[in-house]
């Protein structure tokens, strides 16, 4: 079965924009929880411009599904994870100017960094997953340094389809399948996400060798219109028709 873990970001975004406690992501992360979210998906940025680190420790508290731990490659971050020891962590690029995640990681350039950074997280029980392009070179590289999952970055897919580049989408697609194939042959266990929506999720979630899709502000916007439960289960429904 294709697991589905739901990002909760942007419910503390809306929450941030009025500086009030609601709305409050946990109780988005339990509503996904009882509509079959699989996982729930939080990243804490430096900056905390959604995420804070209550809400961290609120989510360590109240999930009865595993927590994947968004974070960049920092002191402050590894820190943050091996005191709450996380189901999984998600080592992923961040730049303060940034509005969202632009890229994957840069893995073959910073392999003996990123390999003594996450070597305590393994220790810790965490499972590591590296968010990088669907690049072969990358993905050697993260299985060198010990990563134990790749998260292949699927918004430039996103990104062609609807700004109707079909061409240059279905070319990325044939790369997002080579890659994910790769990484499953590398023995790395492969998940997916970034920018998915209705529309696009079918051809992704259709790869055999993908274990999990990540998805959040798609939802968090469609919830505004169906309410969160019945948008996560349209999209749970989509990943399982696409399986089949």
């Amino acid at each position: 079965m294709l697991r589905l873990g739901v990002n909760i970001d942007h419910v503390a975004t809306v929450r941030n924009a009025r500086g009030s406690a609601y709305p409050d992501p946990v109780r988005a992360a339990k509503l996904a929880e009882e509509a079959g979210a699989d996982g729930i998906t939080a990243h804490l940025r430096e900056d905390r411009r959604h995420i804070a680190d209550a809400d961290i420790d609120a989510l360590m508290e109240a999930l009865s599904v595993p927590l994947n731990f968004e974070m960049a490659a920092t002191d402050e971050m590894q820190a943050i994870a091996l005191c709450h020891k996380p189901h999984a962590v998600c080592i992923v690029p961040e730049k303060r100017e940034e509005r969202t995640t632009e890229g994957g990681l840069e893995v073959a350039r910073e392999e003996n960094k990123l390999a003594h950074f996450i070597a305590p997280l393994r220790e810790a029980g965490c499972r590591v997953s590296i968010f990088i392009a669907a690049d072969q070179a990358q993905i050697e590289a993260a299985n060198r340094i010990g990563a134990q999952v790749i998260e292949l970055h699927t918004g430039a897919y996103c990104d062609f389809h609807y700004e109707g580049r079909f061409e240059e989408r279905d070319a990325e697609l044939v790369r997002l399948t080579e890659m994910a194939g790769f990484a499953h042959s590398l023995g790395l266990e492969v998940h997916a996400g970034h920018g998915l929506t209705y529309e696009t999720v079918g051809p992704i979630a259709a790869l055999p060798e993908l274990m999990e899709l990540n998805i959040g502000h798609f939802l968090i916007g469609e919830s505004i219109f169906r309410g969160l439960q019945p948008a996560i289960a349209e999209m749970r429904r989509l990943m399982d028709e696409a399986r089949r």
